[in-house]
Parts: C-alpha cells; structure tokens; sequence
C-alpha cells in the first residue's frame, strides 16, 4: 500500500482544465501533466525526437503532440502512435482533494 510521503504535490486540479497540459517539475525533473476528460496522467516531459518539451505541445485525446516537430505519444502508455517502440516513461498520477500528485520516487 501507498503511503503519502510517496506522492508529491504538482498542481491543483482547476490549473490543468480538461484537455490541456502543462510542464511541472519535482526535483529537477520536469514531466508533462495532461487531464484527458477529467483524468490526470504524466510523462516525462522530454520528446526523444529532439528533446522538445512535451508539456508545452497540445493534447488530442489521449496523444500529447511535441511542440517542435509534431511527435505523438499516448498519455495512458508512452508510446508513439506512428511507432511504438519508442516511448517516453510514464508516471504515477493521483488526485487527492484539489491537488494532482505524481509518485516519488520519479523513474523515468
């Protein structure tokens, strides 16, 4: 079972509408934060493409688009839609409140 020192608070629920992503950091490293219709998911915020930052692209659906060059990754797997060997890592999300938390430690 969790305890509450595994999770971190990264943003409060109405800071990431439905939708939408952002970049958040904890302990230096910074992941992607998307809300697909109300459910938090993170991914490490780098593309492997060229390192553009995932938390500033768009998101359709359950795919965050890289900002830099139009890579799509699925927020529930980390995959690449176009090839899913590659994949960013994925992230332990939970709401608790109003506040969105990712689980420490980070293994990206």
């Amino acid at each position: 079972m969790n305890s509450d020192t595994d999770y971190v608070t990264v943003a409060q629920v109405d800071h990431v509408p439905p939708g939408t992503c952002r970049t958040v950091e904890v302990d230096g490293i910074f992941l992607a934060l998307c809300n697909v219709n109300g459910t938090f998911r993170a991914v490490d915020n780098t593309c492997p493409h060229a390192g553009g930052p995932l938390g500033e692209g768009c998101l359709h659906g359950d795919l965050i688009v890289c900002p830099w060059h139009g890579w799509r990754f699925n927020v529930h797997t980390g995959e690449r839609r176009e090839n899913p060997e590659i994949r960013v890592a994925c992230i332990e999300v939970r709401v608790q409140g109003s506040d969105v938390q990712v689980k420490v430690p980070l293994t990206l």
